[in-house]
């Protein structure tokens, strides 16, 4: 049975009996959350991360967090906890992992930054073999290592309520992708997974050949992060291949690899035929004039799926830019497009502010914006949705979570 909305009455009481002192930091929280009117109707999660404030707040420590779960134990209405960019170790995991074989209510939980490693990982993902609420996980920034990644790769083969997990900058490696890849042809559950930045010593492209692997029978999975993998050429050929057989994927992120305009010739026979995909990310790759313009070319004459297309920070010229702008105009279904970073030159800032002006694309679905100077047209640098999961993007409301959505409302299971 769930308590009274009265969670500051019950943490002051809960820090007395277990002789802890008071977080001011939680406790200002608590305050805001019994003033929330809709607390026992839908349900609030508690934002108790500890980055992006203007005055410095107390950072929650493994002693504050097991004070805090004994209050939220009978808080039914407690539905999401934001703990990131805390000083959480393995202690904290352990907390946390018996709070959640204990909770049947909490939904969303971010843990991302803070200082828990191999051991709480495997106190985390053991909680969940159990755990039947909880849907989405951030572990992102915590050195967990291959073996704390092969601990939640074990439990996807298990659970079936997690709907989105986050592993993005947690040091895993070359066995726990394997391992994920294997556990992912088993799961028919997970929505979306995000395995940024993996410490892979191998050019091999071993992990991505697993993962097109998966893929191919793999039905469940609609967003798919892969950034920083080390990609190349040969490593899109073996995703494309597998994207022709599947049906499901619908944000593909390709951003900070070794990508060149061959690998993007790839993705433009792919996106001729593939109808399913609705975001592709490809920033920070080196597909250059070429590779625009077999994406240009696709989107003006086959594809009509494709939703959301960064080329951000691709060494492209206003040939290649213009080509895309081009293609918008007889493309209806492409809304989003992301090109700072590349050259852009006169063509390519009147190409976009021409789009603006006729409405085919609207400010908040881009990262430019014209002005002028002297009756000159130059385009300037607009914050966007798409960045909006990375964990050096803005926590505050920087990018409104409606404008630009990061999933186009794609995995609609989220902090926000």
């Amino acid at each position: 049975m769930s308590v009274l909305p009265d969670l500051h009455l019950h943490y002051v009481q809960a820090c007395q009996n277990l002789s802890q002192p008071e977080n001011p930091f939680i406790a200002r929280v608590l305050q805001e959350a019994d003033k929330n009117d809709e607390i026992g109707t839908k349900g609030i999660t508690l934002k108790l991360a500890g980055n992006n404030h203007l005055v410095p707040v107390p950072r929650v420590t493994d002693d504050d967090l097991g004070v805090l779960v004994s209050v939220l134990g009978q808080a039914a209405f407690v539905t999401g906890l934001d703990l990131a960019y805390n000083l959480l170790t393995d202690a904290g995991a352990k907390t946390m992992a018996t709070f959640l074989q204990e909770n049947s209510t909490l939904q969303y939980l971010n843990l991302m930054f803070n200082d828990i490693g191999t051991s709480g990982a495997e106190l985390i993902a053991g909680a969940l073999c159990s755990n039947q609420s909880l849907v989405h996980l951030r572990m992102t920034g915590n050195k967990i290592g291959n073996q704390g990644g092969m601990f939640f790769a074990s439990m996807l083969k298990i659970n079936s309520a997690l709907k989105k997990l986050d592993l993005g900058d947690c040091d895993v490696g070359l066995k726990c992708l394997i391992a994920t890849a294997i556990a992912l042809t088993q799961n028919k559950s997970l929505k979306a997974i995000n395995l940024n930045r993996p410490l892979l010593s191998s050019q091999q492209e071993e992990t991505t050949v697993h993962i097109a692997r998966m893929l191919r029978s793999n039905s469940s999975l609609v967003e798919l992060h892969l950034g920083k993998h080390g990609m190349k050429n040969f490593g899109v050929e073996r995703l494309c291949d597998a994207l022709y057989e599947n049906s499901s994927l619908r944000y593909l992120d390709l951003s900070c690899n070794n990508i060149t305009c061959d690998g993007v010739k790839f993705l433009g026979e792919l996106l001729k035929k593939n109808q399913t995909l609705e975001i592709l990310d490809l920033e920070a790759n080196r597909i250059e004039d070429v590779g625009a313009i077999y994406l240009s070319e696709a989107l003006a004459t086959r594809n009509r799926g494709l939703k959301a297309l960064s080329v951000v920070s691709n060494n492209i010229t206003g040939k290649g830019l213009v080509a895309l702008a081009q293609a918008m105009h007889s493309n209806m279904t492409l809304s989003h497009i992301y090109i700072w970073g590349n050259k852009l030159d006169r063509s390519t800032c009147e190409a976009f502010s021409e789009l603006l002006a006729v409405e085919r694309l609207q400010l908040g679905c881009t990262d430019v914006a014209p002005y002028k100077v002297d009756g000159q047209v130059l385009l300037a640098e607009l914050s966007h949705g798409l960045a909006k999961h990375r964990y050096w993007s803005p926590r505050c409301a920087a990018v409104a979570p409606g404008a630009a959505n990061a999933s186009l409302q794609i995995v609609a299971v989220s902090e926000y």
